[in-house]
């Protein structure tokens, strides 16, 4: 599907839609439970590809008030308030078909671990973006702690072979690469018999997404607890060098539910709206938008050093933005890799130089969204220089008009790339706009209803 935006003014209220991060983690740490209900969750082609993982390993899924044994078609699960998650109780079945995680990066890392305690062999593949993506050190970890861990062809890529059981023990496995090997770990290794020590060999990139995790784990009434060099406990993710997890644990959320909170990646991109194309005097506001472990909440505080004026009102949860006129910034994004898009689209938009850095590990995203971004931003007009590690924008040579963009097969492009073209002359189309299903599927009628010219083919 394209999409062709035009330059709009903005107004009114939207509601960010649940975390995909939250769900992902809340639907497997249902399905590591005897059973959960899974309040608010975002139903998008990610999260779907996670709960038939759970159904896989024995499992099912259903709208909330319905027989979740009798694991309902996944058609049935869109415009559910609240998932109802029969559990497999910490042991996975070993599945009868191969597990298609298709472009979710999160389930196939979350999935692989929670495969190696089943006494048996797992398959997982997904479509070509998630088959390019790196496996590699999570199966060297897993294959460390004794369970058969394989790439097919032997390039640590999918697809992935991998035979349990998983019975625990100490690994090393880098930080740098994706957090989600340590939370895939921290998620197993809670049920196995002698639980998990892991030593981080490099820096952990990407922290908040395993604070997130050490959050959602605690929820579940599951302990695990980060580390410094001496094995002394920390407060949380950023700095340690290690993680423990006790084994022989239970999941069991209060209550017997988990509510999922709002995402702020996807909030990202309705903020970022709002700075640039807000009408004259108005705001956009923001509802969902209550304090969690999200380091993507980063957003705003780099949204008001650009100049736009932000209101936050943590208690109630919402967010509003003023159009100003941006200067550009320099953004740390080792912690939070999502944000690169949205804040290289509001940087094309500002005055001077934006500069994004520490930004190496977003190329191993649904696609290098380093070189995405620059390449698809200079199509509509902008300046910019990009750099292994460092992505700048010279705002102040970029002068941004209509053009045809390609979204890459990658949600978080697309979105981005509609949010510049809210301040571009003329018409820009993006093309492959339906992949905003995977995190976000009903963004452009949410723009829509803000006020942005937006037709779709």
């Amino acid at each position: 599907m394209d999409v062709h935006v035009t330059r709009s003014d903005l107004r009114g209220t939207a509601r960010a839609p649940p975390s995909k991060s939250y769900t992902h983690r809340a639907l497997l740490a249902a399905g590591y439970s005897d059973g959960a209900t899974v309040e608010s969750p975002l139903i998008s082609a990610d999260t779907r590809a996670t709960a038939r993982a759970v159904a896989a390993f024995g499992g099912s899924v259903a709208p909330a008030g319905t027989d979740a044994s009798t694991g309902g078609a996944e058609s049935d699960l869109a415009g559910a308030d609240a998932l109802a998650v029969d559990g497999f109780g910490g042991r996975p079945a070993v599945p009868d078909d191969v597990i298609d995680c298709a472009n979710s990066g999160t389930t196939m890392r979350l999935v692989t671990a929670a495969a190696a305690l089943a006494d048996g062999a797992t398959v997982l593949t997904g479509d070509g973006s998630l088959r390019s993506r790196p496996q590699g050190p999570l199966l060297d970890a897993l294959a460390d702690l004794g369970v058969r861990a394989e790439s097919t062809r032997s390039n640590g890529q999918a697809p992935l072979v991998v035979a349990g059981p998983l019975a625990g023990g100490e690994v090393a496995i880098p930080g740098d690469v994706s957090s989600q090997y340590v939370t895939a770990l921290l998620m197993a290794g809670a049920v196995t018999d002698e639980g998990v020590e892991i030593d981080l060999t490099t820096d952990l990139k990407s922290a908040p997404y395993v604070d997130i995790t050490l959050e959602l784990l605690a929820d579940f009434g599951v302990e695990a607890t980060p580390v410094d060099g001496a094995g002394d406990p920390l407060d949380g993710a950023a700095g340690a060098a290690g993680f423990t997890v006790p084994g022989g644990q239970t999941y069991e959320p209060a209550g017997g539910s988990y509510a999922v909170p709002g995402d702020f990646s996807s909030i990202s991109y309705l903020l970022g709206a709002g700075a640039v194309a807000a009408a004259p005097d108005e705001a956009v506001r923001i509802e969902g938008a209550r304090p969690s472990a999200q380091g993507d909440a980063a957003i705003v505080e780099i949204v008001e050093e650009m100049g736009a004026p932000v209101d936050w009102d943590r208690e109630a949860g919402e967010i509003a933005v003023e159009r100003a006129d941006l200067s550009g910034v320099t953004v740390d994004v080792g912690d939070t890799p999502d944000l690169l898009p949205t804040i290289a689209a509001l940087g094309a938009v500002a005055d001077g130089e934006t500069r994004i850095e520490n930004c190496e590990h977003v190329r191993y995203k649904e696609t290098d969204r380093v070189a995405a971004m620059a390449e698809e931003l200079e199509k509509m007009g902008a300046e910019t220089t990009e750099e292994r590690d460092v992505l700048t924008i010279h705002g102040g040579e970029s002068d941004l008009r209509g053009a045809t963009v390609d979204g890459r097969h990658d949600h978080r492009i697309v979105m981005a790339l509609s949010v510049a073209a809210l301040a571009a002359e003329g018409t820009t189309t993006v093309r492959g706009a339906e992949h905003v299903d995977v995190s976000f599927p009903g963004f452009f009628g949410t723009m829509a209803d803000l006020g942005m010219t937006v037709d779709r083919d």
